[in-house]
Parts: structure tokens; C-alpha cells; sequence
């Protein structure tokens, strides 16, 4: 499999370690509220990416950290009157509660910045000690122009990156690129470094917790591109000072998203809360929608591309259920029906080979559910194809982390037992009784059937609220 690496400007093959193992760590949020649509574009992609590694056999170990020491958290706790322990706490429960829903796999660690203040003192005074930083009154500076190649992720000469965004503020500074190692504070949430009371900066954090977690010379490093300057470049610098080795081989990151095709942003009260979202089109649709775009560019979010993301998963459905319900046991010769799934199988699988192309592979597979939907239409999909079908589309459906609703054993046989007495209904010809009965299954189950010339299929419809 290979990747974009915005460190080398090439897409390079993904390559384990000497122990054949992958190591990915991911920035994750500073919890002072709750997740957005952007974050859960790059959290998804990074979900995928995981699953189809997995997929693949490969050894992986994931690491997602919390940003939970912050001015905005502060910020949040002051506004509030509550502790920033408070805040933090809250946020991260939030957090698992949303992508849960949304299907994403737990991380193999969650670590914390301020579960990691120690090993954060000891990388400083290894900076410190190497000479790469001054003291002012605020606090602890990493000296930027010390460090060779700065620049080199954003690919921007220094003098560039001056114009940069999310730099640190402070006339007190050597130049306004370095940035803070240490702040000194006495207000909480605050700790006694050998240097003087106060809290870590924001990208110290990532590199002790990166260092800690995984070691040196990571075989992916990734977030949103918003953190490519000054966050990633920034923990280069630091990592690779104190470490006086290579942070990661791959560098990975996931575009932004606009919302009708404007910036998102609290000032413009246009943010999309990811509760608000799952609320409105559930996972799976939103997981087909963030995977529809290459992912390193940016993409919009509006009601018109979601209800594409809607028409896709209700042909998903009816295909799933057309598999799992079809009763037609005609004996025909499926080497071409194989042949056919085989090749939609290998286009989606080389695709996501092909520096995660989703887009291309979503496409691949909403071919295979075409294809197996107009031959169920036609009459022509047999038992002995499902059986065949059906591993394949469920292995493509757990690589994107989309699913079937499920159902019990016991709503199945109840489902079941109506429609067998709605058919007996049909037979007599007491149609007006099998409608009422149809609409009863509809109402009780949230299930639609499909009278085919021998049989009756039926599937289990996700419900949204841009349904009602």
C-alpha cells in the first residue's frame, strides 16, 4: 500500500519496522467542546486506513492522543465557573459517545498531556541542555532557527512561515516562530518544573506522548492539514532535537471541510456538530459521505451531497437484504457472477492500495451493489450467489466501517411468520388484508418487503430524521 508523505512530496509504499510492526499516531482534540464534521473527516479516514491495514494482515498499533491542558480549556472552565478538570472530562465522554456511534474503532491508547508531565519536564531539560532554548517572563522557548531544515513538512522557507497562522503572540519572544516549551503560570491547572511553576505548550505534548507510546521513527505521524504549520512542524523540531532521530516516515493529512462552501467557524455559526449529524443522517451515511472524497483535499458538507451519501446506503441496504432473504434456488452456472465480483473486489482493494483512494473504491463498490441489486430485480439472483456475494460485500462494507442494522433472532422470526401469513393472504386473494399487513410490518419493524415471482425479500430501513 502507498501513501502521500507530505515529507517527501511522493507517495511511498507503507513499510513496517524491523519487528513488522505499523505504528500510527494521529493528533486528536483539545477538549474544550464538542467534535465537529472536520474532525470526524480526518478521524474516519484515519479509521479506514486502520481497517484496510488490518485487512491486510499487517501488525498495527494506534495511538489517538487528548489535548486536555490548553488555553481554551482554561478559557471554557473560567466561562463556566467549573474546574478544567471538569471541562476535560466532559469533552472526552463526549468524544467516545459521538465515535462510537459513528463506528470508529478505539484507539489502542488515549494518552493525555497531563498524565505525561514528567516525561514533558524531562524532554525540556534535554533541550534546554543541548542549548536550543531561552527563558523569558512567560516562560520556556523553543529557538526555531537552531533547528536545520525548519520548514521542511510545510515545504516554506522560514521567513515564509512567518506569516503562518496560529502563531504564538508574545513581544517578549527572540523571534515569533520559536515557540512555548514551558509557560509560567501560578493559576491552575499548573505544575513545578525545575524551571518554575506553570503548565507545558501545546507541541511538546504530541512529541513526549509520540516518543513514549510508540518510540522513535514512526512509521505514520497524521491529523488534519491545519496542523501541518506550526503543530507538525514545530514537533519535528522538538522530536527531533531531543531524540536525535527521525520522528516518522510517513507524514498523513486529511483535508478540511466547508459547510455550503464557507470556512467553518463559530463566528459564522455554521459549525456542525457530529451529535447533530449522526442525529440527522445516522453513521452510516455519514461515513459514505467522508470517504467520497480523495482525502487530502478539502470538501463541502451540504444537504444535497448527504442525500447522495442516503440514495448510496439505501442501495446498500436492499442489497444486503436481497443476499440474506433471497430464496430463489434456480441451479445456473455463477462463473461469471464470480468473475464480476472478483473484479469489482480487486478495483476496490487496489484503489484503497493507491494512496487510500476512497472515492474510487466507494465507487467499485456501489457497482458490486448494482450489479447484485439488477439481478435481484431480474429474477436472476440465486442462493448460490449470495453465498458467495455476501462475504465479499461484507468485507468491503467492515473496511469502510459501514453496517447493517442488526436484528434479533426473535424480530426475525416474528417478521418472518407475517410475511409468510401476508403471502397466504395474497394466495386467497384478500389483498386489501396483505397491504394492511405490509404497512403493520412497516410500522411495528421499520421493515419494507420486495414480492418477487417466488418469494417475498425483505430489509430493515435505517431511519434518519432528513427522512421525516
Amino acid at each position: 500500500m502507498k501513501i502521500y508523505n507530505r515529507l517527501s512530496d511522493t507517495v511511498e509504499e507503507i513499510k513496517p519496522n524491523k519487528d513488522n510492526k505499523i505504528r500510527i499516531y494521529v493528533c486528536g482534540i483539545t477538549v474544550y467542546d464538542d467534535c465537529h464534521i472536520g474532525h470526524a473527516r480526518t478521524i474516519v479516514i484515519f479509521d479506514v486506513l486502520r481497517r484496510y491495514l488490518i485487512h491486510k494482515g499487517y501488525d498495527l498499533t494506534y495511538v489517538q492522543n487528548f489535548t486536555d491542558v490548553d488555553d481554551k480549556i482554561i478559557n471554557r472552565a473560567k466561562e463556566e465557573g467549573k474546574a478544567t478538570e471538569e471541562i476535560s472530562s466532559k469533552y472526552i465522554s463526549n468524544y467516545f459517545e459521538d465515535f462510537c456511534k459513528l463506528n470508529v474503532m478505539n484507539a489502542d491508547h488515549y494518552p493525555k498531556a497531563t498524565e505525561h508531565i514528567n516525561e514533558i519536564i524531562e524532554a525540556i531539560k534535554i533541550l534546554r541542555e543541548k542549548n536550543y532554548t531561552y527563558t523569558t517572563l512567560n516562560g520556556i522557548y523553543f529557538r526555531v532557527r537552531s533547528f536545520p531544515n525548519y520548514g521542511k513538512l510545510s515545504k516554506k522557507k522560514i521567513d515564509e512561515l512567518e506569516e503562518g497562522s496560529r502563531i504564538e503572540m508574545d513581544s517578549l519572544k527572540e523571534d515569533p516562530l520559536d515557540f512555548a516549551l514551558w509557560k509560567f503560570s501560578s493559576d491552575a491547572p499548573s505544575w513545578d518544573g525545575p524551571w518554575g511553576k506553570g503548565r507545558p505548550g501545546w507541541h511538546i505534548e504530541c512529541s513526549v506522548m509520540v516518543s513514549k507510546f510508540l518510540g522513535n521513527e514512526i512509521e505514520i505521524h497524521g491529523g488534519g492539514t491545519d496542523l501541518i504549520f506550526p503543530h507538525h512542524e514545530n514537533e519535528i523540531a522538538q522530536s527531533e532535537t531531543f531524540n536525535e532521530k527521525k520522528l516518522a516516515n510517513l507524514w498523513m493529512h486529511v483535508g478540511m471541510i466547508t459547510i455550503n462552501s464557507e470556512k467553518m467557524s463559530k463566528s459564522l455559526k455554521n459549525m456542525i456538530l457530529v451529535r447533530n449529524a449522526l442525529k440527522k443522517w445516522g453513521a452510516n451515511i455519514l461515513r459514505i459521505y467522508l470517504i467520497s472524497s480523495q482525502y487530502s483535499k478539502p470538501m463541502d458538507y451540504n444537504d444535497e451531497i448527504l442525500h447522495e451519501a442516503l440514495q448510496k446506503w439505501r442501495q446498500i441496504e436492499h442489497c444486503n437484504y436481497e443476499l440474506r432473504t433471497t430464496k430463489n434456488n434456480v441451479n445456473v452456472e455463477i462463473a461469471e457472477f464470480e468473475k464480476q465480483c472478483n473484479n469489482y473486489l480487486n478495483i476496490f482493494m487496489s484503489s484503497l492500495d493507491s494512496n487510500l483512494n476512497t472515492s474510487s473504491a466507494l465507487t467499485s463498490f456501489m457497482k458490486l451493489i448494482s450489479y447484485i441489486n439488477n439481478l435481484s430485480s431480474s429474477e436472476k439472483l440465486t442462493t448460490a450467489m449470495s453465498t458467495l456475494a455476501l462475504p465479499l460485500v461484507s468485507t468491503m462494507m467492515n473496511i469502510m466501517g459501514i453496517k447493517i442494522i442488526d436484528i434479533n433472532d426473535t424480530a426475525k422470526a416474528e417478521i418472518e411468520n407475517m410475511i409468510e401469513l401476508r403471502n397466504n393472504l395474497r394466495l386467497e386473494k384478500k389483498f386489501q388484508d396483505a397491504d394492511e399487513l405490509r404497512k403493520k410490518i412497516f410500522e411495528l419493524y421499520n421493515v419494507e418487503l420486495t414480492d418477487h415471482s417466488k418469494y417475498t425479500s425483505w430489509k430493515k430501513i435505517e431511519s434518519v430524521e432528513f427522512d421525516r
